[in-house]
């Protein structure tokens, strides 16, 4: 019998499951792909966590695997002896979030561990905070991000309030992989825990200490005041935990005309406005951009369910809405951010920037103009926090202004480690109201970017590999660009090629090589002779490649050509 059917008749057998999960299974016995494609593997878990399909099986988010992770979170933790220092959880508007949360505190307090858990669904980066605020040594939250309804996903994060360093989730991996599901998992009572204070519920005094840190962050105080009159923002949650943080801490910093989707204000987690709750995607603004062209208002802003990014649509010079993506925004806000503490003489001694790799190198051209150090990082906002925790540890009269990915995650200030979409929406606001007082808008100031440093265009490409042999096809392709890569893309010549799995950037011409000075991961980088550079990334959560292209000329329609032809490239090696 093969090892998946074996796996499934354990589950269908065992006396944990209750009827109506009996019969979920039972359903499918007949349907020997869909018992493989739950049963085959287990859910792998990584710095990112857990992701995957809710249903029944070890391929999957559950009850059931999700306390199991708990569990091998809580073998560390004891390992550590950290057991009296706490966990944190939080989770966001996906359906059985809270199911989750509730079953990872229960394993928690079975284990001896002090452990705290938000009253109602709360947004990543106060996750993150609230890790900080109570010197706990980890945290749990429970969210798909982005991903789509039948999603859900689990994240843990350790001391500092970012997540898992790869030491530590290779630890909890084996622990997993140790503990049978059903018999090796503690669970105590949650509302018995709840009522002799081993777990310990977190209400709005922690919003209040998390906004206070946020409201720090402003760079001009009286920008939004200024202009407040005549500023008009629309603004939507996605569903998502965005709700009610964000529009508050909007009115606290001088937004007087906010505009709410309403629609889109319902806490679900069915997501029924959108196809993807991802701000990523402009569909998702169709109901904003209604409501803006009503008020007469220019910016129309997006959170994901759990509000750790960001997205934005302005009006162009035709009266159109348009995207600013969000390598774009990246370089508005270090622009705006380091502009605004110049004009207000206020810029703090030797700062500092930090993006990925795969983010736009604009930002590398606004840094050195304002003598500001940037620091390049792996993809991944953890890797953001190293940098900021090895500045703190070094003791080094250094100020951290920005850090950002490419995938619409920003951060300001070192309250959390991980991207927040709260602070980043209330700095795209006093962005926003600092152009508005010149007559311009994010537009127009993003053209202005490009008249001074040259254009620059990013853009993805994403080869999803569905199916059981998806993880096989994908280290295919890896193996393929890394060991036989082609010697030029797009008829452009490669000169470079970063092999950060290997931990080196070779230069084609010399033959000489580099170190990256950068944790190993499974990138490879390619740069032309004519300076642009393709990236291949495979994702740590979904089925997919992700080609990255980062390009720069004398014009758009030039780079426009070149990124047609690039992805062309790209279809036809793959």
């Amino acid at each position: 019998m093969e090892f998946y059917r074996q796996e499934y008749l354990k589950w269908l057998e065992s006396s944990s499951l209750s009827i109506e999960e009996k019969n979920e299974l039972a359903s499918i016995s007949d349907n020997e792909t869909d018992v493989k494609e739950r049963f085959y593997t287990s859910l792998e878990f990584g710095t990112a966590g857990l992701r995957g399909k809710m249903r029944l099986g070890t391929n999957a988010m559950n009850k059931y695997t999700v306390a199991q992770a708990t569990q091998g979170l809580a073998n560390l933790i004891i390992k550590e002896n950290r057991a009296n220092d706490g966990v944190v959880i939080a989770y966001d508007s996906r359906n059985n979030s809270e199911l989750f949360a509730k079953v990872s505190a229960s394993v928690l307090a079975a284990n001896g561990i002090k452990t705290y858990i938000f009253d109602e669904l709360r947004p990543t980066p106060e996750l993150s905070f609230a890790l900080r605020e109570l010197h706990c040594v980890a945290g749990i939250n429970i969210t798909a991000s982005h991903n789509p309804k039948e999603y859900n996903g689990y994240k843990a994060y350790w001391e500092d309030g970012a997540q898992l360093p790869p030491e530590h989730a290779k630890t909890v991996s084996l622990e997993i992989e140790k503990i049978d599901i059903f018999n090796d998992v503690k669970y105590a009572d949650f509302d018995k825990e709840v009522a002799n204070g081993n777990i310990v519920v977190l209400d709005q005094d922690m919003d209040e200490k998390y906004l206070a840190a946020v409201m720090q962050q402003l760079v001009n105080p009286d920008a939004i005041k200024n202009v407040a009159n005549d500023l008009q923002i629309v603004y939507s949650p996605l569903h998502g935990t965005g709700y009610r943080l964000i529009p508050d801490i909007l009115a606290r910093c001088g937004v007087e005309h906010l505009y709410v989707v309403p629609e889109q204000m319902e806490i679900n987690g069915d997501f029924p406005t959108v196809e993807k709750p991802n701000p990523e995607y402009s569909e998702v603004f169709e109901l904003g951009i209604e409501i803006a062209n009503n008020v007469g208002s220019t910016l129309v802003i997006a959170t994901d369910p759990d509000a750790d990014r960001v997205g934005v649509v302005t009006k162009n010079n035709e009266g159109n809405f348009v995207t600013i993506s969000g390598n774009q925004m990246g370089a508005l806000l270090i622009d705006y951010i380091i502009t605004a503490y110049e004009e207000t003489g206020t810029m703090p001694n030797n700062p500092y920037a930090v993006k990925t790799i795969v983010s736009t190198e604009l930002v590398a051209k606004i840094c050195e103009a304002h003598n500001v150090k940037l620091h390049n990082v792996l993809t991944g906002f953890k890797f953001i926090g190293e940098v900021i925790k090895n500045y703190e540890q070094a003791g080094a009269d250094a100020a951290y202004l920005f850090g950002f990915e490419e995938s619409y995650g920003y951060l300001k200030g070192t309250y959390a480690r991980d991207k927040d979409a709260v602070v980043a929406t209330m700095l795209i606001c006093e962005m926003t109201a600092f152009y508005h007082a010149k007559g311009m808008t994010l537009f127009d100031a993003l053209n202005g970017l490009y008249e001074k440093y040259g254009y620059y265009l990013e853009a993805n490409q994403e080869l999803y590999m569905h199916g059981i042999d998806g993880k096989e096809k994908m280290a295919a392709l890896m193996d393929t660009l890394r060991n036989n890569a082609p010697e030029s893309i797009a008829n452009n010549k490669i000169v470079e090629i970063g092999d950060y799995l290997k931990g080196t950037i070779t230069n084609k011409l010399t033959g000489t090589s580099l170190s990256t000075n950068l944790p190993s991961s499974n990138v490879i980088s390619f740069k032309m002779e004519n300076g642009d550079v393709v990236i291949a990334r495979p994702s740590g959560t979904e089925p997919k490649i992700k080609f990255y292209y980062l390009l720069s000329g004398i014009s758009k329609d030039e780079m426009n050509l070149k990124l047609d032809a690039y992805k062309a490239f790209i279809n036809s090696f793959v």
